[in-house]
């Protein structure tokens, strides 16, 4: 009688939750000295005050079209872009991009002007609030098509590494924008191609007016890149420090040519989505919550004031800063409007 056949022990099965890829490290709050924190607050304070102004120019009909506030969000591009290397760096965002500029040292008088469609404007009067441009300084727009940016801010971080100059893309959205298919066709690629790219969500909550909880499957938009093997950290975007030590950690990761990464920002708007919005969507005790608990300008202050600054002396500061934007917008109201032939200017690269 035949023996029956022995079987084959079946191969073990290698766990799926094994780790198979490296991690950043959790980044530590910066730990600033006086005179660094003390440009990081009047870096805020110089966003706030402008913002302010520009939505009093806004309801005097001298800034047009639409015009997206930054306050509340200061600590996120001051944070972020104090760490990166202007002319070297490349930063690309949506339409709320004032704030972003000015963090990335850009006059205040050339961004009011624009603001008020000017001819000494950034983008000769042609952007407004929402398109402007510094080739100089390495920011890319002020994009008005919600999530555009992103695929853009991938092409710069691959000229990035294409051309060897060291450089890396600072590409911001928001948590209404990270919803966007293209958004994801972007992070395959990126990190296909281990792009030096950092994608900044700034999570202010609302998006234009729905909120995370009614619009996000996934509300945790670090987790975001997972599936295409791209990290992510979550941030209390409210502590600049906080901000500025994540960014610290985001820089060295993309410049040892690991790839892309993503960091969320939480952080949160005062005023609505744009000047036209009421904001009707969220309460006033929530709004007052933030200023009165979270803010990321008064926050710096009192450590300041723990570091041996005085009341007067931050008084002093904001009289100073105020100067500026004041100047800033008598530059713009007095400068001239471009002529009609400012029209046909940069439509194309070459003249024809």
């Amino acid at each position: 009688m035949a023996r029956p056949a022995k079987t084959k022990a079946a191969a073990p099965v290698a766990a799926i939750d094994t780790p198979n890829r490296e991690r950043p490290a959790q980044p530590e709050r910066f730990k600033a000295s006086k005179e660094e924190l003390l440009g990081l607050y009047k870096q805020m304070l110089l966003i706030r005050r402008f913002e302010e102004r520009a939505g009093q120019l806004y309801g005097l009909g001298l800034i047009g079209g639409f015009c997206h506030l930054y306050i509340g969000q200061e600590a996120v591009a001051v944070g972020l872009q104090s760490a990166m290397t202007v002319g070297k760096d490349s930063v690309i965002t949506g339409y709320r991009d004032h704030g972003h500029m000015l963090a990335y040292g850009i006059d205040p008088n050339i961004i009011m002007a624009e603001l008020t469609g000017r001819q000494a404007g950034i983008s000769k009067g042609k952007g407004g609030s929402m398109h402007m441009f510094s080739v100089e300084h390495g920011f890319y727009g002020g994009h008005g098509i919600v999530g555009a940016q992103v695929g853009l801010g991938t092409g710069l971080a691959f000229k990035h590494q294409y051309s060897g100059d060291g450089g890396v893309c600072l590409a911001y959205f928001g948590d209404g924008a990270a919803n966007q298919g293209q958004v994801y066709e972007s992070f395959n690629m990126a990190e296909l191609w281990k792009l030096p790219v950092i994608y900044a969500i700034e999570n202010n909550g609302y998006a234009m007016g729905t909120s995370v909880a009614r619009s996000a499957s996934e509300d945790q938009f670090y987790k975001r890149g997972e599936s295409f093997r791209i990290p992510g950290i979550q941030v209390d975007g409210m502590d600049v420090l906080a901000v500025r030590g994540a960014a610290e950690e985001a820089l060295a990761w993309t410049r040892a040519g690991k790839g892309p990464i993503i960091l969320e920002l939480m952080t949160y708007r005062y005023r609505g989505h744009s000047m036209s919005d009421p904001a009707k969507y969220r309460t006033r005790e929530e709004v007052q919550s933030y200023r009165e608990g979270r803010d990321p300008i008064e926050h710096a202050a009192k450590e300041l004031q723990a570091m041996g600054m005085t009341e007067n002396e931050l008084k002093a500061i904001d009289a100073e800063i105020k100067a500026i934007v004041i100047a800033a917008a008598k530059y713009a109201e007095e400068a001239p409007e471009p002529e009609a032939g400012e029209l046909y200017t940069h439509v194309l690269v070459e003249s024809y």
